[in-house]
């Protein structure tokens, strides 16, 4: 079992099907259904969304590689954390109008800080 995967995995899972309903409801009701059909604020929801696809997946494999290693339970939180923070904040700061370009930078920091460590963390494990 991976109980604090498992946490991080669920609260990811949240909040991606938060921005999937914003890419939903603004798609019935703008009556979109294929694409971005050129309009930004769809275009700016849908990239959204696809960043939080494009980068949870990866941290939480490597959070679950790392918890399946008999990582401390102390620091797999924090790198659990660390990833929900960055995705949250990445998400806020790029949904607002005009984005919020220093939450987004921070989310993303902290996103590529957690898989960074996490990453180097696995390969010492391995090698040593």
């Amino acid at each position: 079992m991976l109980p604090v995967t498992a946490l991080y995995a669920a609260l990811i899972a949240l909040l991606f099907l938060g921005l999937s309903a914003r890419v939903i409801l603004y798609r019935r009701s703008h009556r979109l259904s294929l694409g971005d059909a050129g309009d930004p604020a769809l275009l700016q929801r849908m990239r959204v969304q696809a960043n939080c696809a494009e980068y949870a997946p990866f941290g939480l494999l490597l959070l679950a590689l790392a918890e399946a290693q008999g990582g401390p339970a102390v620091a797999l939180h924090l790198l659990g954390l660390t990833l929900l923070a960055g995705r949250v904040l990445h998400a806020y700061g790029f949904a607002q109008e005009p984005q919020n370009m220093g939450l987004r930078v921070a989310g993303m920091a902290l996103t590529l800080t957690m898989i960074a460590v996490t990453a180097l963390g696995l390969l010492g494990h391995a090698l040593i």
